[in-house]
């Protein structure tokens, strides 16, 4: 994220270095449609278009910051924090324009798109480790099932095997083959895919612990958040859910209401 550094104060009509690299990021996040750029098209690509204007107002307005499609300070701020690297938003109709699901006073959570769920005949799910990584990590994630457990209809268990497992947790690092890359320490720390595809990667470049520990983040905090969408909640712009993209070090979260209420509405019980 060293790109953002050189964008401040920028805006519609600007060029500057890093405009293409935000441009990725925007995109990757849900705000916007651009394709990676080539050599060719670097010097277009840092151009700040219109396009770029309403994804930066866009992800302003997900992350209650003043709406003005500037890269201001405090914008800059937020998308410094380290965070999940699940897309925050997803609709981009055929002009590109993204329309975020505006929470309502009562609920922020949102859903995958086509709301995918796990089948109702599939309410006892197993997890595994590849051969080597269960025990250091073990114990976080039987936290964190045992956590989704108690507000929804799904129970948990280990299982050794990890091919046939329902959902399949491990540290990934960089470019693994997901098209979801990894960045190195900071920027983004794990991701995970909707139901019922059950891959969930943390980035095993980050420095991992069980507890509250500076400079480090908490497994089974980043772990409850990856579950969740896992059984198919989306991020929530609610800074006191767990479902919230970014995720501080030196913290540990437990489910909000909005969690709870989300994983209520998606599975009906």
């Amino acid at each position: 994220m060293h790109f953002l550094k050189t964008l401040i104060g920028t805006q519609k009509g600007t060029t500057s270095k890093g405009i293409s690299q935000l441009k990725e990021y925007l995109s990757h996040l849900g705000y916007m449609n651009h394709k990676s750029s080539t050599t060719l098209t670097q010097q277009t690509d840092d151009f700040f278009d219109d396009d770029l204007e309403l994804a930066v107002k866009n992800y302003q307005t997900f992350f209650n910051l003043a709406v003005n499609g500037i890269m201001d300070a405090n914008t800059i701020a937020q998308m410094s924090l380290p965070r999940c690297g699940v897309s925050d938003s997803f609709n981009l109709n055929r002009s590109h324009e993204l329309y975020l699901r505006i929470p309502t006073l009562a609920s922020h959570y949102i859903f995958f798109p086509g709301e995918p769920k796990w089948p109702p005949t599939k309410r006892s799910l197993t997890y595994s480790f590849p051969s080597g990584e269960q025990t250091d990590v073990n114990s976080s994630i039987l936290h964190a099932t045992q956590i989704w457990a108690s507000v929804s209809p799904f129970t948990f268990s280990y299982t050794p095997n990890y091919d046939q497992a329902d959902i399949k947790i491990s540290f990934q690092y960089r470019d693994h083959g997901d098209g979801n890359s990894f960045d190195g320490p900071g920027g983004i720390l794990a991701h995970a895919f909707a139901p019922s595809d059950g891959r969930l990667h943390f980035d095993g470049d980050e420095r991992w612990v069980d507890g509250v520990t500076p400079g480090a983040f908490d497994l089974q905090t980043v772990g409850l958040h990856e579950l969740g969408h896992v059984l198919g909640l989306g991020h929530t712009n609610d800074t006191g859910a767990v479902m919230y993209p970014d995720i501080g070090d030196d913290l540990r979260k437990d489910l909000g209401q909005d969690d709870i209420n989300g994983i209520k509405a998606l599975y009906q019980f």
